[in-house]
């Protein structure tokens, strides 16, 4: 696994996995895990942007009426507002990588590390977590910065996983395997260094 402090943080690029209205229009919104998913992903939206990083948004379809493709649930969180330059890809894998041209657009960059965010922490963004590592990139998973929602077992009726469990077996499972567990708050404050660390417009036009 190559790990983050094996790659410079300027090398990175922001992943938004999912962050889509087809999630809030269904009932389980309500029990989500994480009322803080917009301010944090919002703050590393800003934060990649002061550092002059790459940002990529995702939306998923599959055949749920509120993830097909024609759906106008299929769009990004109102919270978001992707500037040109932004790609926002369409797939429908669970990983990002797989349905879209998400790694030439990677290499062609020169990025060798990724950081995760979005719905659901344990279906689309640690599966892109898991396939990125194996693809040879350094990743931050930035926990608090993604969403989920209890997990019904469908074997057995009235029995499920709570998100308390959800997130901890995920951690569990992520760290130090295939990624570095990281909060917002860290990633951003290591983000502001990069940013401050880089010369001024007018000091590179002088």
């Amino acid at each position: 696994m190559l790990t983050s402090d094996a790659v410079p943080l300027g090398q990175s690029a922001l992943l938004v996995i999912d962050v889509q209205e087809s999630f809030t229009v269904r009932p389980r919104w309500a029990r989500r895990a994480n009322h803080a998913l917009e301010a944090n992903v919002s703050a590393l939206v800003d934060a990649y942007r002061a550092a002059g990083l790459p940002i990529f948004y995702f939306l998923h379809t599959d055949g749920d009426a509120e993830f097909a493709i024609d759906s106008p649930h299929v769009r990004l969180m109102d919270f978001l507002s992707p500037r040109p330059g932004e790609p926002v890809m369409l797939k429908d894998t669970r990983n990002c990588f797989t349905s879209t041209t998400l790694q030439a657009k990677l290499v062609g960059l020169g990025v060798r590390r990724l950081a995760i965010t979005g719905i659901q922490l344990e279906q689309c963004c640690e599966t892109t977590a898991r396939v990125a590592a194996d693809l040879g990139y350094a990743v931050d998973f930035v926990v608090d910065a993604t969403d989920t929602f209890p997990i019904a077992n469908t074997d057995v009726p009235g029995e499920e996983l709570g998100v308390d469990a959800i997130i901890e077996r995920t951690i569990y499972a992520l760290r130090r395997r295939f990624a570095r567990i990281v909060s917002t708050s860290t990633l951003v404050g290591e983000l502001s260094v990069l940013a401050n660390a880089q010369p001024a417009v007018e000091e590179i036009a002088a």
